[in-house]
């Protein structure tokens, strides 16, 4: 799960994490009036209005704006922002429309590092990582130069070791703005440990942590993604889950206990298990990578469906314009092939077929899927298995094999 840059930074606070003063807006008005707070607090003029969506690049798509002329400046930015549909590198091109904004002190900044957590799945540990080009995309520096960016592992039964921050401390070069530094540093960096820990956090991004003048520590930024199989330990969870931020169909799968991934393709995907929808988004991918065809997205229905979810998880691919065409592949071990072919004619009956389906069903009861199937009379037609499917489902996209 994830949550707006706001709401990570009031966990930081409550770990002892340094976060500039800001409060959020929901309105013009609220902006103004948070605007006039903290100058009245900090004695400066100059504050910072910051759109609040689950994407990073917010700056460069005009989402974060300096007001140095006081609460007016301030609220003329927060007219500009509030509403807009935010393009940045994560949004993809339909943008993010803003309905939050964080309003913020301004800082005497010297320097913008980068500083993050992530589970490393690989080596069962808390990977740490800290680079010098903060403020920036941080999956630019890695793919451009990866040696700018410095990682360390944790240890789970140890725990974060203050070597360990004093190395990335030292490898940042924070040794020139002197030891307290460094000491505010290596402590910012056992706070986020703790958090990242207590939190379940999957993902925690400072981008950037900021040098003030004076040679404070400051997390400017705050990117936290939840672990969302930790969410029965997490009762809050629910009040900074924001639902504006979320796929429609994602949640509506989800509300029906269907796993739905919204993906970019044309192809919608009906499948059962985790294994069977990745090698059928693998091997579409393969078959129609040179013409354009892709998964548009991939729904699982699991192993336990009944009739009902399968034609609520039929529906709604059905209701995707990105999807060309609808590949359906079963196979039934504990769900039963004439569950899903039911399931798929009563959907296709109650919103209208307009789209090519190839089904390739194998398993329980596959006889009586596939005579479901025959008998509807809808224009289904049937693959022998995977690759005979993929190969038609391209076909029907492209008009190409």
């Amino acid at each position: 799960m994830k949550i707006h840059e706001y709401q990570g930074k009031q966990i930081f606070a409550k770990y002892g994490m340094p976060i500039p003063k800001g409060y959020p807006a929901m309105t013009v008005d609220e902006a103004e009036a948070a605007a006039k707070r903290l100058i009245a607090e900090t004695g400066s003029n100059v504050t910072v209005v910051k759109a609040q969506i689950h994407a990073g690049g917010r700056g460069k798509g005009g989402g974060v704006k300096v007001a140095k002329g006081g609460a007016a400046d301030a609220r003329a930015l927060a007219e500009k922002i509030l509403g807009m549909q935010l393009i940045t590198h994560q949004t993809g091109p339909e943008g993010q429309k803003v309905r939050r904004l964080y309003i913020e002190q301004g800082l005497d900044i010297e320097r913008e590092l980068y500083l993050g957590a992530v589970v490393d799945r690989d080596r069962r540990r808390i990977a740490f990582m800290a680079s010098t080009e903060g403020g920036v995309e941080i999956e630019k520096v890695a793919h451009d130069t990866p040696e700018k960016i410095i990682t360390v592992h944790v240890d789970p039964v140890v725990g974060l070791s203050a070597y360990q921050s004093r190395q990335l401390a030292f490898s940042l070069g924070l040794e020139k703005h002197g030891k307290e530094t460094v000491a505010k540093f290596v402590k910012l960096m056992g706070s986020l440990y703790e958090l990242f820990v207590k939190e379940d956090c999957s993902l925690c991004e400072i981008n950037p942590l900021v040098i003030l003048k004076g040679g404070d520590v400051v997390a400017l930024d705050a990117k936290l993604n939840f672990d969302d199989n930790a969410d029965f330990r997490h009762p809050g969870w629910g009040e900074l889950h924001d639902a504006d931020e979320d796929d429609p169909i994602e949640l509506e799968a989800k509300k029906a206990g269907l796993n739905y991934v919204s993906l970019d393709g044309n192809v919608g995907c009906l499948v059962n298990g985790a294994g069977l929808a990745m090698a059928t988004m693998d091997i579409i991918k393969h078959a129609g990578e040179k013409v354009g065809v892709a998964p548009a997205n991939f729904l699982d229905v699991g192993g336990g469906a009944n009739q009902e979810q399968v034609t609520k998880a039929f529906s709604m691919i059905l209701k995707s314009p990105k999807v060309k065409a609808i590949f359906v592949n079963i196979f039934g071990g504990i769900m039963k092939c004439d569950v899903i072919a039911a399931g798929v004619v009563a959907a296709a009956k109650e919103l209208g077929l307009k789209v090519p389906v190839i089904v390739r069903l194998e398993g329980t009861n596959v006889e009586l899927g596939r005579k479901i199937l025959t008998d509807s009379g809808l224009a289904i037609t049937p693959a022998v298995d995977m690759a005979d499917g993929a190969a038609k489902i391209v076909k029907a996209v492209s008009g190409q094999a």
